[in-house]
């Protein structure tokens, strides 16, 4: 499994933080190390989608007497796109939760 688009989040969200906490950020706006956040997490539900639809077509090929469908892909696909949905609703906590404690935080 890719973890490369949620290590970039995590980043961008420790940056974030630093920033907050008056701390000096890790990652530099505009710098050659710099993350877009946005482009990262559109990137990871289109991901999550193409997964997810792929899933849904195999399935449907199979349950239509496809020959050249397997049962076995067909479980693991859905299984792939089952825990990729999860992993993406676990992400979207997690960014929820840091959001909320952002936004409770004194100045």
């Amino acid at each position: 499994m890719d973890t490369k688009g949620i290590d970039q989040m995590l980043s961008v969200l420790r940056a974030t933080a630093a920033q907050a906490g008056g701390k000096p950020a890790e990652v530099s706006e505009g710098g050659a190390g710099s993350v877009d956040f946005a482009q990262v997490l559109q990137n990871s539900i289109a991901q999550v989608n193409q997964t997810q639809q792929q899933a849904e077509t195999m399935a449907a090929n199979f349950a239509a007497g496809d020959n050249s469908a397997n049962l076995h892909e067909v479980m693991a696909s859905l299984q792939k796109a089952n825990l990729s949905f999860q992993e993406m609703v676990q992400v979207r906590n997690k960014l929820v939760t840091a959001y909320h404690d952002v936004m409770n935080m004194q100045i």
